[in-house]
């Protein structure tokens, strides 16, 4: 299903009503600022208010409008990253804290949900990991052992996962995951934070972060928010260079929601093991005879690859294979993860900047857990409390199991600095259809063409203010990609990702040297 921008829309975003907050109007001051009204950011301030810290969130859109909103939404302990990879990287003791801090943000949702009285359709689950057809489940038996000995005591080995239409041989279970409506949660939780004191203003673009005796945010309308820290959750740290960006990749990953009639698929959450890799729920439909199955995977490097209709083409070629009660495809969406080297987020300080200033990054593909882990963690750290799971997700931590990812990482990223002495995608703009884009050399310049429907073109530099790297045209959501860090623009040039935290430069400017926005 698409919007009448041609943009992909969730489930989500098709079924909730998000509630609406004012833009920043005067300068502000408070005990914590948070930037970023994701899960992240929300459940930090949700938190850190119910200990009393007063607290002010700013999001440069709505509230989860951001890649919290483009989520699958399963709440799990069966992690992206197995636990035979993260005993590996960060020893027993590591891989039994991951699983002990996922654990507790599943019964931390449920609290919320059960203390704030939040109808958003969660519930308790069982999860199940399957091979491909005629691949071996060796992978399985050393993840069911792995994930016992970082206290998952309850895994245990089935048959066959709870599905009558396609035999997926032996499954690894995963009792008691979860799954919710992320949108009609957080609504509630952000309303949670305005009557617990709080304040969040949206449509409110930082421009600027700094620590230090007192954190100064900066925005781009001219107010200003100081505060005793300040929290960054917006998906990747938009005010790094590259701390944290050299130690993480960001990817898309790509999601069909199909009608299939009620009741004709056990209610589950499963997921297999190739690479890339595909994810199934159900989701409740507006219609009392048809649920939503959600099936998700097909995953690439943002900015690597503009070929969006044939993975949707793939997954739903994939899903009708196993499950072949779908009907109509009703949704399709595309979201960002950011994989770190490690496989676990990086929550804390944040690293060679000033002690009050924290970051929340690395979802990992478990973003609605490692979000809600962040707000406990945050909490405590801000408030001088220990916590047993900080060293775990220290964002300055090296694992030198993860040197050889690092270098793979670091290699594919500096590849794409070759596209500056690349041609353009067309020789001259005018070759640019109505309602696409592509990159146009222009002497020694790189420009980004838009062409609107009306055939009016729109130039911007094609340089991402972040470091440098040359974007991409993405046909799908009519966006421009960096393929160095993942940087996204709308199709006007406005940032819509970080680690930029300012607009694609104007053509003109560009010209003139000046790339102030």
């Amino acid at each position: 299903m698409k919007d009448h921008a041609g943009q992909s829309i969730s489930v989500w975003m098709a079924t909730a009503t998000l509630p609406s907050f004012s833009k920043l109007l005067m300068n502000e001051q408070a005990d914590v600022c948070v930037v970023g009204a994701g899960i992240a950011g929300l459940t930090t301030a949700y938190l850190l208010g119910r200990a009393g810290k007063s607290v002010i969130v700013l999001d440069d859109g709505p509230i989860v409008s951001g890649e919290t909103e483009r989520t699958t939404a399963h709440l799990v302990t069966a992690l992206d990253d197995r636990y035979v990879d993260l005993e590996r990287l960060h020893g027993e003791k590591g891989a039994r804290l991951a699983a002990e801090s996922h654990s507790a943000a599943i019964s931390q949702i449920e609290q919320i949900v059960r203390e704030e009285h939040i109808d958003c359709d969660f519930e308790r689950l069982d999860g199940y990991l399957f091979m491909p057809p005629g691949e071996s489940t060796d992978l399985l038996d050393r993840e069911m052992a792995a994930g016992q000995r970082a206290g998952l005591t309850d895994l245990h080995m089935a048959a066959r996962a709870p599905v009558a239409s396609f035999d997926t041989g032996r499954t690894l279970c995963f009792p008691r995951q979860a799954q919710f409506h992320p949108l009609k949660y957080l609504t509630a939780v952000a309303q949670a934070i305005v009557r617990n004191g709080g304040r969040i203003y949206t449509e409110t673009h930082a421009t600027k972060i700094e620590g230090g005796k007192s954190a100064r945010i900066d925005t781009r309308n001219g107010q200003t928010v100081t505060a005793g820290a300040v929290v960054v959750a917006t998906n990747t740290p938009v005010n790094d260079i590259l701390a944290i960006h050299t130690k993480q990749a960001a990817y898309r990953t790509f999601v069909i929601g199909a009608t299939v009639p009620a009741g004709s698929v056990s209610k589950g959450l499963y997921w297999d093991t190739p690479n890339p890799y595909h994810y199934v729920r159900l989701s409740r439909s507006a219609s009392v005879a048809s649920d939503v199955l959600i099936v998700g995977g097909e995953d690439h490097k943002t900015g690597q690859a503009d070929d969006a209709e044939a993975r949707y083409v793939k997954l739903e070629k994939w899903a009708r294979a196993r499950f072949p009660m779908m009907t109509e495809i009703v949704f399709r969406w595309s979201g960002q993860v950011m994989q770190p080297v490690d496989g676990l987020a990086f929550i804390g300080r944040n690293p060679m900047d000033k002690a009050n200033v924290y970051i929340a990054t690395g979802d990992s593909g478990n973003g609605m857990t490692h979000g809600t882990i962040a707000g406990i963690l945050l909490t405590d750290l801000i408030h001088g409390r220990d916590n047993a799971w900080s060293t775990l997700y220290e964002p300055s931590r090296k694992t030198l199991g993860a040197l050889n990812t690092f270098a793979k990482e670091t290699l594919n990223m500096a590849a794409q600095y070759a596209d500056w002495v690349t041609p353009g995608d067309v020789k001259k703009d005018v070759l640019v259809p109505p309602g696409s884009g592509a990159v146009v050399r222009r002497g020694l310049q790189k420009i980004a063409v838009y062409c609107d429907e009306a055939g009016q073109l729109h130039e911007r530099s094609a340089v991402c203010p972040h470091l440098g790297g040359i974007v991409a045209w993405n046909h799908s959501e009519k966006t421009w990609d960096c393929p160095c860090h993942g940087s996204r623009f709308d199709k006007s040039g406005k940032v819509i990702n970080g680690p930029a935290i300012t607009d694609l430069p104007s053509a003109e400017a560009l010209s003139s040297g000046v790339l102030n926005q």
